[in-house]
């Protein structure tokens, strides 16, 4: 069995920022690192956005960026400015293509492309074993999903951010490219929490998604079918074609991901909990995250108390719970925030960035009867 100090399993965002991370840092340069990947990250699989004030690290790899988004539901129709923030969107291919080949560069590290089956704590290292051998580590950082543990609890709401999006070129204008749609709550409910999110590249260019919080995935025809019938209403049937598509699925659940970490096994990305609860945002949080662990291992601290509590927990949970007891209730959540606060104090409150008066603010402008009976069976 080959021993490394540290295995990274799976080379996604958390996976790769991190392998880059320690790669550069000269603190880890007399640490032996293997990064295990079973595929060859050579796709545009997925696309992440995120905003953020003014420049940042990921600046030179972003495709697109909007100053200002809409939000539409069932009584609002807001077109509005996010200064100071911009809503940034990358896509996955440029990603890899950045970070993949810098992480393969470092000396220290050695990349195997390999599926892993198994990973186990034994008394003096982590057992890796994958479809090609086995591998040794003294600490491993696991970002595959294990759903069972989640599943397998009813104190925590499990949701799913689920959506299918199209990449479609369309043959005359349609779209503003100045103008990213955030969410869009106008289309059918059906007793879920459902959004359209358009993405607008060019005037002729865009990603249409469609985006539900709820507990179980549709039929793909049925994310087809919604996305062809919002085009032709919303972009008076404007003819098009596919140039590409995506799928995903997010879980938004408090369940302390932390709980499962051990002094030599920590889970990141998704698999740590490192998504947005209560919105699945997962990438920007991911990059703190990662620079947050690279200190807290330089420090000589246990992976165990790599965990820090804070209020916005809180605040997702009881948002969870609602949307738990009664899946339709986003949309009037939603709007009522758009509808009586600014767009970027929302941002801002959604970042973990807000004061106590300021989510005073956010939590006064949400319809108060279902978060109260939501706190009152938490404290209860």
């Amino acid at each position: 069995m080959s021993q490394y100090d540290y295995i990274i399993v799976g080379a996604g965002a958390s996976g790769l920022l991190l392998a880059d991370a320690l790669g550069k840092d000269p603190y880890f340069h007399s640490k032996s690192i293997l990064v295990l990947e079973k595929g060859t990250k050579a796709s545009n699989d997925r696309t992440w956005c995120f905003w953020e004030r003014g420049s940042g690290d990921f600046d030179a790899l972003v495709h697109k960026k909007w100053d200002n988004i809409y939000v539409a539901g069932e009584k609002l129709r807001l077109s509005t400015s996010i200064v100071p923030y911009a809503y940034k969107m990358m896509r996955g291919i440029d990603f890899y293509r950045h970070y993949v080949p810098k992480v393969k560069s470092y000396a220290n590290i050695t990349w195997v492309e390999d599926l892993v089956f198994d990973i186990s704590e034994g008394k003096h290292h982590v057992s890796v074993k994958t479809e090609k051998g086995e591998y040794g580590g003294q600490v491993v950082f696991n970002s595959i999903f294990d759903v069972d543990p989640v599943k397998n609890q009813d104190r925590f709401p499990v949701l799913q951010q689920h959506f299918l999006g199209w990449f479609i070129k369309t043959e005359k204008a349609a779209f503003n490219p100045r103008e990213a749609t955030f969410m869009d709550f106008s289309i059918p409910q059906n007793g879920n929490t459902r959004f359209m999110y358009v993405l607008p590249f060019s005037e002729t260019e865009a990603l249409v998604e469609y985006t539900l919080f709820s507990e179980k995935l549709l039929k793909k025809e049925d994310y087809e079918s919604a996305i062809k019938s919002y085009v032709a209403e919303k972009y008076d049937a404007v003819p098009y074609k596919i140039v590409d598509r995506e799928f995903g699925s997010i879980p938004m659940t408090c369940y302390p991901f932390h709980a499962l970490n051990t002094e030599r096994l920590l889970h990141i990305g998704i698999a740590g909990g490192w998504a947005k609860p209560s919105t699945g945002f997962t990438f920007y949080n991911t990059s703190r995250q990662v620079k947050n662990l690279v200190e807290h291992i330089r420090q000589g601290k246990e992976l165990t108390q790599f965990y820090k509590k804070s209020r916005f927990q809180f605040y997702d949970m009881l948002l969870l719970d609602v949307l738990h007891h009664d899946n339709s209730r986003g949309r009037s959540v939603f709007e009522s925030m758009f509808k009586k606060r600014k767009a970027s104090l929302i941002l801002k409150f959604l970042d973990d960035k807000t004061s106590v008066w300021e989510e005073l603010q956010i939590i006064s402008a949400c319809p108060k009867l279902p978060f109260l009976r939501a706190l009152w069976h938490r404290l209860f």
